[in-house]
């Protein structure tokens, strides 16, 4: 199949939306700390948030984070020298089906410290955070850099290209859903493994990014991942409160097995990397702000980290949210929403009706819980079994 190149897409997705004239403004769901001069970089360390949130954070020993120590830093095809920017690929063999290439790039710092991973496009049509990373390749200057910024934009390319919503249409899976991955299983599965390899292995933080897919009118959260690691879960949260995100997941379900790790984000927690996940964005076009609102979030990270000379203070008050609750539809139909993305709802509240083709009413669709609407279904067309919303249960902050 004869495609355009990626960095031709999504160069024009920079310019349909506003974002190639630099960052817009990121909009109350964040806020944008002021630039400053860079740290001096000799000392490099990593902070984490004490357990309360409220108190000064913590300052790691000063050392070179993992491969960042070498001259030469390699991802895939892409091998950037120190204080430089290389472009290349993930090439995924083909086996069962077809291989592909994910691309990546490489911003190799001109000091030593951490190696961070930011990682979107597992659903290729949430594409405010393919955006932002895209952005990223030229946003960050790797001569001003203390440490390694790896960043690959779209790892479902297949969805991408041919406009599918959350799955591989190579093999029908969820290229979230397969870590750590397997070197002889479908193509979801052989990119999995590959980017577990080159990319989870080789990086001390990792930030997966995602949004709302075509059907899901979202409202920006991170997810926060409490492994039980307290000395990793302080520096995650850190992390995920220097992003900036005013509403934040609490995510204690998730596998605690390295060899089942199933999300990537687990997959780096699992192995013990500080990490976390932030979505923003929603229902196909790029809202310049969705996307802004993640380039500032990895750059106040970067700050975080002492990557860059940046402050970046933790979010003042976020909204905690425990369970998720999803409410699935009961039969096809039209979906009519009620409610619209971040509304408060009680337990019983109505938040929209089902219809058949003839507008038929077929019985109303009730919050299951009280809380937040974190997305609701974008899109009136509807099977039996469709996400039509998540309500986010507000919790306590955790200690």
């Amino acid at each position: 199949m004869t495609t355009l190149p990626l960095r031709a897409i999504l160069a024009g997705l920079l310019v349909v939306t506003g974002l190639g004239n630099g960052p817009a403004k990121a909009g109350h769901y964040l806020r944008i700390p002021q630039e400053r001069e860079p740290f001096p970089l000799r000392s490099i360390g990593i902070h984490g948030a004490s357990g309360a949130g409220r108190r000064a954070t913590r300052q790691g020993g000063a050392r070179p984070q993992g491969q960042d120590a070498h001259a030469t830093f390699t991802v895939g095809t892409a091998t950037a020298q120190r204080g430089k920017k290389a472009y290349g690929a993930l090439n995924v063999p083909a086996g069962s089906d077809a291989g592909y290439a994910i691309p990546v790039a490489v911003l190799h710092g001109a000091r030593p410290g951490p190696v961070l991973a930011v990682v979107s496009g597992a659903h290729g049509t949430e594409y405010a955070s393919i955006v932002a990373v895209e952005r990223l390749i030229d946003a960050v200057d790797p001569a001003q850099l203390a440490g390694t910024l790896i960043l690959v934009p779209i790892v479902n390319v297949p969805s991408f290209e041919r406009i599918v919503p959350h799955v591989n249409p190579t093999d029908n899976k969820s290229m979230n859903r397969f870590y750590p991955g397997d070197a002889k299983g479908t193509q979801t599965d052989r990119a999995s493994f590959l980017v577990t390899k080159e990319v989870v292995d080789k990086c001390d933080h990792l930030i997966d990014l995602h949004g709302g897919d075509l059907d899901e009118n979202l409202r920006p959260y991170s997810y926060w991942t409490v492994t039980g690691n307290q000395r990793q879960d302080d520096i995650s949260r850190g992390m995920v409160l220097a992003f900036g995100l005013d509403h934040i997941i609490i995510s204690s379900d998730r596998p605690k097995d390295p060899k089942a790790s199933r999300y990537l984000e687990n997959t780096a927690s699992t192995r013990g990397k500080p990490s976390f996940t932030a979505e923003a964005g929603r229902s196909g076009p790029v809202d310049p702000k969705d996307a802004a609102v993640l380039v500032t979030g990895v750059q106040n990270v970067m700050g975080h980290l002492k990557m860059i000379g940046r402050a970046a203070p933790p979010v003042a008050k976020p909204v905690w949210i425990g369970p998720i609750v999803t409410v699935a539809a009961e039969r096809d139909g039209i979906f009519h929403p009620s409610v619209d993305r971040d509304a408060h709802v009680v337990k019983g509240a109505k938040i929209g009706a089902v219809t058949d083709y003839l507008n038929r009413p077929l019985h109303d669709v009730l919050a299951p819980e009280s809380g937040i609407i974190m997305f609701v279904r974008a899109l009136p067309s509807l099977k039996k079994g469709d996400t039509l919303a998540n309500v986010g249960v507000i919790a306590k902050e955790p200690r």
